[in-house]
């Protein structure tokens, strides 16, 4: 997926788009993706922005998920859960922004997500 793209500015938006997470996990973490794919005629950052807007549903869903076993149990659930899902969530992001930093030529893919887009 190589062409005449700036790698630098490649690597910046696709970080941007991982990294969205890190700002907020409302809708600005989604927003900030959502307005690169928008902006952006580089396949590689497309691909980027739209991995990481499923990334960000997917981590609203399995939130939700992990909320309701949480409030059934009085919380006590969710002391094992929460932290669990914030590790596996600020992990694989730590991932791809490392894999764009080292490899900005190829779009990242996180395992085991569901894909909407």
């Amino acid at each position: 997926m190589q062409g005449t793209h700036d790698s630098a500015k490649r690597r910046l938006l696709s970080c941007l788009s991982h990294g969205a997470i890190f700002f907020s996990t409302t809708i600005l973490s989604v927003g900030v993706p959502i307005a690169i794919t928008f902006i952006s005629d580089d396949p590689v950052v497309q691909a980027n922005a739209k991995e990481s807007i499923n990334f960000h549903f997917n981590v609203w869903f399995w939130g939700i998920l992990i909320l309701i076993p949480s409030l059934l149990t009085f919380g006590l659930l969710g002391w094992i859960l929460f932290p669990l899902g914030y590790a596996i969530h600020w992990g694989l992001t730590i991932w791809a922004l490392a894999h764009c930093f080292t490899k900005p030529d190829e779009p990242f893919r996180y395992p085991f997500i569901f894909r909407l887009l």
